[in-house]
């Protein structure tokens, strides 16, 4: 799970700051405002980390990629090249890491949480290059080891603290520089006695990398019939695209979920079914075949208890657009987090409040007897989302400390990101100028406005 984050100098941020993830973080703010690149840039470290090309820094993108950022250059702030890109990502290992100095097995250092620096520069043919990489090894929040590894003037040097790491004898061969932007060579570390445990910290970043899962904002049409052979997507697609696929491939899994700790499990579509059922969005809902035998499927609703059943295709837009939202929040694998784009779109206000209580639900839920540890990062425009997150948080349902709340903004060319302050009983302590618009200049020109008919009004009477 993400437990922090800060970029500089990509896109619109000249500096987020230190961005605190919770394991529901919420992203509010105005379009065009910056919140969809933070998403992006994580995209991008996790189609690098999939490439089979260690030589490449940064993957910023093509057509057939996760993300298409298009140039290193388009991907600086204000396009100039000349200054740095950087970021800096902190994350809590499933399992605590314990480091072992293989020259002295005394010698430990433990921790439950990595932390991972890096600073791009422009390299040759204009292409990104890393000038730094830097691993933390952190222990109830203070650093137990650290590691540094830099390529500046075409001279590489690789160190770490409080950790000695020894040289073998013989020839003092250079070292490569960084590969990709997390990876150490295996020809470094061939040239240090004690070095392999940094291939550890890479393991670490791609298991993270990999558990990132995104929902974009422009969903998938639904479709009549749906083809399904057997398969286990990873997740519901970018688009939603995977959905009905993710759903069979639970069932056919007998995965089973409850609301939380104690709390009764139901089988993967049937607890999706409560869910579209508890938001008001449908009835009844279940996937079957079109036929005995046939791998082509069909999705059957009923929008209320008398009503005839139908097909997806046949009820409002909502109900698809909505229904990857809950099962990438539910189906994903343990440990994950997952980053969502408006997934409040085309839903009725009611609707967008339950989908937060939804939300809540999926990093509380549990599956197999284990809580399942599910990190949502959702970027949305939804103020009937937030008043719900501010309630449930009064109500004790959920910590302050379980959300973190941001508002992204303009200022000039930077985009600025202002962390919220949410209190025990719900209340946003510094609520920003215009959130969500600016209500009172709304209602006083309505009301300057009533006021002006009105005397217009009075004076056709009068003549």
């Amino acid at each position: 799970m993400l437990t922090k984050a800060r970029i500089k100098n990509f896109k619109a941020w000249r500096d987020t700051g230190d961005i605190r993830l919770a394991p529901l973080t919420v992203i509010f703010g105005g379009n065009s405002a910056g919140k969809s690149s933070l998403g992006h840039l994580l995209l991008a470290l996790k189609q690098t980390a999939l490439l089979s090309d260690r030589k490449r820094a940064l993957h910023v993108g093509d057509p057939t990629s996760l993300i298409d950022l298009g140039t290193f250059q388009d991907c600086l702030y204000g396009h100039d090249t000349s200054r740095k890109m950087e970021f800096a990502l902190q994350w809590r290992t499933n399992l605590p890491l314990t480091v072992v100095n293989s020259l002295d097995p005394k010698e430990k250092y433990k921790g439950a949480e990595i932390g991972l620096n890096v600073t791009f520069k422009m390299g040759k043919a204009d292409q990104p290059e890393v000038e730094r990489l830097g691993y933390s090894l952190f222990d109830d929040g203070a650093a137990s080891l650290q590691i540094e590894h830099t390529h500046q003037d075409s001279k590489v040097a690789l160190k770490a603290k409080p950790l000695n790491l020894v040289k073998v004898t013989g020839r003092a061969w250079p070292l490569d520089p960084p590969e990709k932007f997390y990876r150490f060579s295996d020809a470094t570390l061939a040239r240090f006695q004690n070095a392999g445990f940094l291939s550890d910290f890479s393991l670490e970043t791609e298991r993270m990398l990999n558990s990132i899962y995104y929902l974009g904002p422009l969903r998938s049409h639904p479709k009549r019939i749906y083809s399904w052979s057997g398969e286990t997507p990873p997740d519901v697609g970018m688009q939603g695209e995977f959905s009905v696929a993710a759903v069979l491939a639970a069932e056919s899994e007998t995965r089973k979920l409850s609301r939380g700790k104690g709390r009764k499990q139901d089988a993967f579509a049937k607890f999706l079914a409560d869910w579209l059922k508890t938001m008001g969005v449908i009835h009844s809902f279940k996937v079957e075949p079109v036929a005995a035998g046939r791998k082509e499927y069909e999705v059957l609703l009923k929008t209320h208890a008398d009503s005839p059943e139908v097909k997806l295709t046949d009820v409002g837009f909502g109900v698809s657009q909505v229904m990857p939202a809950l099962v990438e929040a539910f189906y994903a694998p343990k440990n994950s987090t997952v980053w969502m784009e408006q997934p409040e779109i085309h839903l009725h206000p009611q609707v967008q409040a339950h989908l937060a209580d939804a939300f809540i639900c999926a990093v509380q839920a549990w599956e197999g007897g284990q809580p399942r540890n599910v990190q949502l990062i959702v970027e949305s425009h939804s103020e009937h989302f937030l008043n719900r997150l501010q309630r449930r948080v009064a109500e004790g349902l959920i910590a302050p400390k379980d959300i973190a709340i941001y508002f992204a903004k303009r200022s000039g060319k930077t985009a600025e990101l202002e962390p919220l302050e949410i209190d025990l009983y719900g209340n946003i302590q510094n609520w920003p100028d215009n959130f969500f618009g600016d209500e009172m200049a709304d209602a006083v020109a309505r009301t300057t406005a009533a006021m002006k008919t009105k005397m217009a009004e009075r004076a056709e009477r009068a003549v």
